[in-house]
């Protein structure tokens, strides 16, 4: 494949458990987010495939949460089972489908996730180290993973989850896992959603707890009627404006659609938001080709982007790396 870098490549053949050309926590460092794992070389949201990511030097993996019936969160990008996983020739459908809230966890842990996309069920070079690579882990599950991987190869390993439910038990669940395991405002670690109500909820509700951890809020880079720049919240029909001054009020960063004619991200909105203190993470960098992926990675870090959102990450960290080197 013709994705698969010379460097990642050699990295993994080695065993080198540091990551490709090693990662550095500076803050001028842009950063490498594992979208959903390494999810254009593995099925998406499993241990496996956030290792694979790990392995290629990535500084974040990106578990998306969903509830399941009896309360847990688990690591699974749609509200329903079907796309990502087996469950259709286990389980008949419940309400007329495989929502994850219609099954419970120990149901859920029956499945075996399959690959989408450019996905592969293994990687050469590569052997999980996890007894169950492959199935839908829970967020204690990934928090402990992190952990455990940031020992094994010497560096922290950030986790950036995402409320993929705009809903008060989602918040609570979030904020007492990560409040559980000893995370703080000083971690390696985001929480992300599309929802600015969510968001500042969270926001409120980490006061409260005396615990402030970095929040990102998703969705277009836009402009209001005068022109003006604006973060724009995507609806399930329509997209409202936010000032970047109102968001920076309630967040650390956005969290931007990039490659969209709609909505173009720029670098005077990149500026802008950095004027209002805000981090600017692009998503999603999906292009396969290692030539067209390190001219679209380097287009956003010359923009001054903060960190892409990437199914390739050994394809990232090389893109950032050289970037970095270069400076």
């Amino acid at each position: 494949m013709k994705a698969l870098t010379s460097l990642a490549a050699v990295c993994l053949s080695a065993l080198v458990l540091v990551g490709c050309g090693g990662s550095d926590d500076s803050p001028a460092q842009p950063q490498v987010i594992a979208h959903r794992g390494a999810s254009g070389y593995l099925p998406e949201h499993t241990l496996g495939g956030y290792e694979l990511a790990i392995r290629m030097g990535t500084d974040f993996i990106e578990p998306d949460l969903q509830i399941t019936k009896d309360g847990a969160l688990v690591a699974i990008h749609d509200d329903t089972l079907n796309r990502t996983t087996n469950v259709a020739t286990l389980f008949a459908q419940r309400n007329g489908g495989y929502k994850v809230a219609d099954f419970t966890l120990a149901e859920i842990k029956t499945l075996t996730v399959i690959p989408t996309g450019t996905g592969k069920t293994s990687y050469p070079g590569f052997t999980p180290s996890a007894a169950s690579p492959f199935t839908v882990p829970t967020f204690q599950e990934v928090v402990d993973f992190a952990k455990k991987q940031s020992n094994a190869v010497g560096r922290e390993v950030g986790i950036y989850p995402e409320a993929k439910q705009a809903d008060p038990v989602m918040e609570d669940g979030i904020l007492k896992t990560l409040n559980a395991n000893g995370y703080n405002a000083g971690s390696k670690l985001f929480i992300q959603s599309f929802s600015d109500a969510t968001l500042r909820s969270l926001r409120t509700k980490q006061i409260a707890q005396n615990n402030k951890m970095p929040l990102i809020l998703l969705g277009v880079a836009t402009k209001a009627a005068d022109g003006s720049l604006r973060m724009g919240v995507v609806g399930s029909t329509s997209v409202t404006t936010l000032t970047l001054q109102e968001v920076a009020g309630f967040t650390e960063g956005v969290g931007v659609l990039i490659n969209n004619t709609t909505y173009p991200l720029t670098k005077a909105f990149i500026d802008q938001a950095h004027a209002a203190g805000l981090k600017v993470h692009g998503w999603t960098f999906a292009q396969a080709d290692a030539t067209l992926a390190a001219a679209e990675f380097r287009q956003f870090l010359d923009m001054g982007m903060d960190g892409m959102f990437a199914n390739y990450p050994d394809l990232a960290v090389t893109a950032r790396n050289t970037y970095v080197q270069g400076k």
